[in-house]
Parts: C-alpha cells; sequence; structure tokens
C-alpha cells in the first residue's frame, strides 16, 4: 500500500488518511515518538480534522490498531496460500506467504500493533487491548486449517489448533523484533523458515502423541 505524504495524501477522508498515515509512522518511529502534528504532516491534513475525528492521540492508537485488522484481514483473506487442496500445505503456505512478504524497508513489512504493544502494554491499556484483538484475530483465522490437518492425520495431541496458531505469531513477532534489533531482514526470514520447518516436523511425528487408530 502506497505511503500517505503531505504533497499527494492518499484518497479518502480525513479520518482514513489519519489512520493509514498512523500506520507507517509509528512502524518507523514508535508510538511515543510520533506526535499529532507528525500524523497530521503525513496525512496532509490540519490539527483540526485530527481532532474531530480523534479525541486523543491514545484514541488515534486504539482506532489504527482496529484498522490494521480490517485491512490486513482482507490482504491475507486475497493471499494464495487458501487455494492448497491439504489443509497442512495451506498452514505452510501461510508461512511461506509470511516469508515472501518480509522485504523493504523495516517499517514496510513490521506489524504496526507488534510495534505498539510492545511500547504501550501498561500505560494505554485501551491500545495493548485494541492490538491483542488484533493479533489473536489473525491467529483465530489459521484455526481451520490446523484442526482440518489434523483430523485429515489422525494428530490427537497436547496442543490444539489455538496454542499452534497463536505460535506462529509469537515466532512471526519475535523475528520483526531481530529483524530490528539487528537492521536485518534477513534474519527474520530465517526465523520464518524455522517455523516451517517446525509445523512440518510436528505433523510428520503425529504432533508429540500417539497417532489415533
Amino acid at each position: 500500500m502506497p505511503k500517505p505524504t503531505r504533497q499527494n495524501p492518499e484518497r479518502g477522508t480525513a479520518r482514513t488518511r489519519l489512520l493509514e498515515a498512523a500506520r507507517d509512522v509509528i512502524r518507523s518511529r514508535g508510538f511515543a515518538a510520533t506526535t499529532i502534528d507528525d500524523l497530521c504532516t503525513a496525512a496532509g491534513v490540519t490539527k483540526g480534522a485530527f481532532f474531530h475525528h480523534f479525541d486523543s492521540k491514545e484514541a488515534l492508537g486504539v482506532a489504527a490498531a482496529v484498522h490494521w485488522a480490517e485491512t490486513t484481514a482482507a490482504f491475507f483473506a486475497a493471499a494464495p496460500y487458501h487455494d492448497h487442496e491439504d489443509p497442512l500445505d495451506r498452514v505452510l503456505g501461510y508461512v511461506d506467504f509470511r516469508k515472501q512478504i518480509i522485504a523493504g524497508d523495516l517499517a514496510e513489512f513490521t506489524c504496526l500493533v507488534g510495534t505498539m504493544t510492545q511500547e504501550v502494554y501498561g500505560s494505554h491499556p485501551a491500545i495493548r487491548d485494541a492490538c491483542a484483538a488484533s493479533i489473536f484475530g489473525h491467529a483465530a483465522t489459521l484455526e481451520p486449517d490446523i484442526e482440518a490437518a489434523m483430523r485429515a492425520r489422525g494428530i490427537a495431541a497436547d496442543w490444539t489448533a489455538a496454542s499452534l496458531a497463536a505460535h506462529t505469531q509469537a515466532v512471526l513477532q519475535g523475528a520483526f523484533i531481530l529483524a530490528k534489533a539487528t537492521g536485518d531482514s534477513a534474519i527474520a526470514r530465517d526465523s520464518v523458515d524455522h517455523l516451517g520447518r517446525y509445523i512440518e516436523m510436528l505433523f510428520a511425528t503425529g504432533g508429540g502423541r500417539e497417532v489415533l487408530e
């Protein structure tokens, strides 16, 4: 998605432009370091327009997390990994797709809600909760394919589809942190490769417990 600028703001309402600006600026600078003036400049709107739509920077943060969840949901719903017939291939295809989109500048592929959670989990609980809803809501989209793959292979395990789906997000968020720490996206892609290998081995070994008859 193109980044809005003062010279060429994205089409849409001032509210939408502010949310898109928040997506890009916060991923680049962090929530605390991003000012309302920064957001208005990036969105090409006035400060009056900001306060017309949002009571505070925190309110903008909550709305940005919700907007992120909505837009990324559409993005992943259209991704090609859904086309695989085998549910395990869909799960592994999801992992491959996540690796493919780790490209460009750090701010272009890292996660807005992950970035905000790390900063505000103790200071802004409303933003934290909106970010959690986004992260776990996305994880939940993986659960049907994981459950179907477990049934297809007769796997009874001491882990659940929900726990494995959550683990995928833990690895991805950790991969983004390592990329930020090193300034190198390759380390994030390596982590995603390991996630794929882990899932393959997990299903190849019957999920850690005996396979059902």
